[in-house]
C-alpha cells in the first residue's frame, strides 16, 4: 500500500476491513505502532490497551470471515476513549491521583455504543484533574503535548483525544463537553470535532454515587473528534444509539428535511456578541474566509445580527458555579492536584458566592435565551462563529491570575455559551499560521447536526485537512 494504514479516515479502515482489503488486525498494528513512534512525545494516551484490543481486532476478523451478521458501521475501527468515562474494566481516573483505583464495572452508554458499532478501542486519553481545567496537565499522567508545537497547549478537556487523533495514533476519538472541551482542543490541534445538541448522545457514569447538578446535566454532552467531517458523521451516528439509563436522551433522526435554499448562514465578529472581546486578526481571517469558501459552496451570508453569546457565557457562571461549590469544590479541594486547584481559585475570584436567589433566576432566564435563539435559526439556520477569539494559548493561561482568567472567559465566550444554549456546534480547521492551525466553529438548531456537518464539510474542502502531523521537536 502506498500509504501507511494509520493515515487513513476511520471511514476508510471501516470500508477496507468490510471489503477485505485490510484485517481489522492490520488496521490495529498500524494505530499501536504510530503510537509507540509518538505517543512518548505527546503523552496523549495514558492507558495502553493494546493486549483486549489485539484480542477484539481478532474477534472482529473471525465476525468478518463467517459473513454470518451484520457488521457495525465501526467494524474494526481503532479509536480512544477519554479517562472521564466509565470503561469496563479500567479506573475512571478523570485525571484525579485519589481515583486510580476507581474501577468501573460496566460500560458507560456512548463507550457501550462505539463497541456495538465495532469500534476497537486501543487506550484511554488524559483530561485535566476533574476534566475542569482547558489545559490538559495533571500529577496523575502528568502533561499532554500538543503535536503542533511544545510550547502550546492542546487545550482541554480532551486534549488528550485531540492530540492523538491530530497525530495519527487513531482516526477517531470520544470527548466529552461541557464548556468546549471538544470544540477547544479540536481548535487547537488543527482536527474536527463535534459537539452534539443535549439529548443526542446518551450519557451516564456506572462508577457515580450521585446524580450530578441540574446544569450539568442540561450542559454536559459527548461526542466524537476525527481528523475529517466523514468520519465525525461516523462517530456521532455510532455515539448516538439510545441507552435506557439516560433520562434526557432524545430519538431525533439524524438526517432530518434539508433548510430552504439557499442556506442562509448569519457571521458573528462583534465583540459586542462575543462578551467584549475583540477578535485576534488571524481568527477574523479565519471566519471571513470561510464565509468566502461557504458562499463559493451555495450558501447565502447573511448581514443578520445573532442573539449574541454574552448573556448565555454569563449564564454559563451563573449556573454552573453555584453547583460547583456545592458539589464539586471540596473534592477538588481534597483530592485535586495544585494545578486545578489554582485554576478554579482563580475561577471562583470572578465569581462571588450568592444566595439562591440569583442561581433560580439564572436557571429561569435560559429558557428565554434558548427561545431567542431557536427564533433567530428558524430565520437563519447556520451561525459561522469563533471558537476563540485569539490562536492557541501557550501552556498555563489558565493558572497565571484571576485576571488572566476572566480575561480568557472573554476570548472563549462562545465555548461556554452554546453550552447553555443546547446546541451544535462542529468545529473545522481553516488554516495554518505561524505554525499553528486555526479553525472555525458552525452552530445550527438543535438536532441538526447534519447542517452544522454539511458546511463543516464544505469548509473542509477549499481548506484540507491538515492532519496527521509527527510531532514537531
Amino acid at each position: 500500500m502506498s500509504e501507511a494504514i494509520w493515515r487513513w479516515s476511520a471511514t476508510r479502515v471501516a470500508a477496507a476491513i468490510r471489503s477485505r482489503e485490510i484485517s481489522a488486525r492490520e488496521a490495529l498494528e498500524a494505530s499501536l505502532t504510530r503510537l509507540v513512534e509518538v505517543n512518548g512525545r505527546l503523552n496523549a494516551v495514558t492507558v495502553d490497551l493494546s493486549e483486549t484490543a489485539r484480542a477484539a481486532a481478532d474477534h472482529a476478523d473471525r465476525a468478518v470471515a463467517a459473513a454470518d451478521a451484520p457488521l457495525g458501521p465501526l467494524h474494526g475501527v481503532p479509536v480512544t476513549i477519554k479517562e472521564n468515562v466509565d470503561q469496563q474494566g479500567c479506573a475512571t481516573t478523570n485525571g484525579v491521583v485519589g481515583f486510580r483505583d476507581l474501577i468501573a464495572t460496566a460500560d458507560c452508554p456512548a463507550v457501550a455504543n462505539l463497541k456495538s458499532a465495532g469500534a476497537i478501542i486501543i487506550g484511554r486519553t488524559n483530561t485535566p484533574a476533574f476534566s475542569f481545567r482547558i489545559d490538559t496537565v495533571n500529577d496523575l499522567r502528568g502533561r499532554t503535548y500538543n503535536p503542533w508545537s511544545r510550547t502550546h497547549t492542546p487545550d482541554g478537556s480532551s486534549g488528550g483525544a485531540a492530540s492523538s487523533v491530530a497525530a495519527g495514533i487513531t482516526p477517531l476519538a470520544h470527548g466529552t463537553d461541557i464548556a468546549g472541551s471538544i470544540r477547544f482542543p479540536a481548535y487547537a490541534c488543527g482536527i474536527a470535532g463535534i459537539r452534539p445538541s443535549f439529548g443526542r448522545v446518551p450519557s451516564y457514569n456506572p462508577t457515580q454515587t450521585a446524580e450530578r447538578s441540574l446544569s450539568s446535566q442540561l450542559m454536559s454532552v459527548q461526542g466524537p473528534l476525527a481528523r475529517s467531517v466523514a468520519d465525525l458523521r461516523l462517530g456521532l451516528a455510532a455515539m448516538a444509539a439510545r441507552d435506557a439509563r439516560d433520562p434526557w436522551w432524545v430519538p431525533a433522526p439524524l438526517d432530518g428535511p434539508p433548510p430552504p435554499r439557499p442556506i442562509r448562514v448569519a457571521i458573528v465578529t462583534a465583540a459586542a456578541d462575543l462578551a467584549g472581546a475583540n477578535l485576534h486578526p488571524h481568527v477574523a481571517a479565519a471566519i471571513h474566509q470561510a464565509a468566502r469558501w461557504l458562499a463559493g459552496a451555495g450558501y447565502q451570508i447573511v448581514d443578520e445580527r445573532t442573539p449574541g453569546f454574552t448573556r448565555a457565557c454569563e449564564l454559563w457562571f451563573e449556573m454552573q458555579l453555584p453547583e460547583f461549590r456545592e458539589y464539586l469544590q471540596p473534592l477538588i479541594e481534597k483530592e485535586g492536584d495544585q494545578g486545578i486547584r489554582t485554576a478554579v481559585r482563580f475561577m471562583l475570584q470572578n465569581v462571588p458566592s450568592r444566595d439562591a436567589l440569583p442561581y433560580m433566576k439564572a436557571l429561569a432566564e435560559r429558557a428565554r435565551l434558548v427561545r431567542e435563539w431557536t427564533a433567530f435559526l428558524d430565520r437563519v439556520p447556520l451561525v459561522l462563529a469563533p471558537v476563540s477569539s485569539v490562536p492557541v494559548y501557550e501552556q498555563g493561561f489558565d493558572v497565571e491570575s484571576a485576571a488572566r482568567t476572566a480575561a480568557v472567559w472573554r476570548e472563549c465566550a462562545t465555548l461556554m455559551a452554546i453550552p447553555v444554549l443546547g446546541l451544535p456546534a462542529a468545529v473545522v480547521p481553516v488554516d495554518v499560521t505561524g505554525g499553528l492551525p486555526i479553525g472555525v466553529q458552525l452552530i445550527g438548531p438543535r438536532f441538526r447536526e447534519d447542517w452544522c456537518l454539511d458546511a463543516a464539510a464544505a469548509i473542509e474542502a477549499r481548506a484540507g485537512v491538515p492532519t496527521p502531523i509527527d510531532p514537531t521537536w
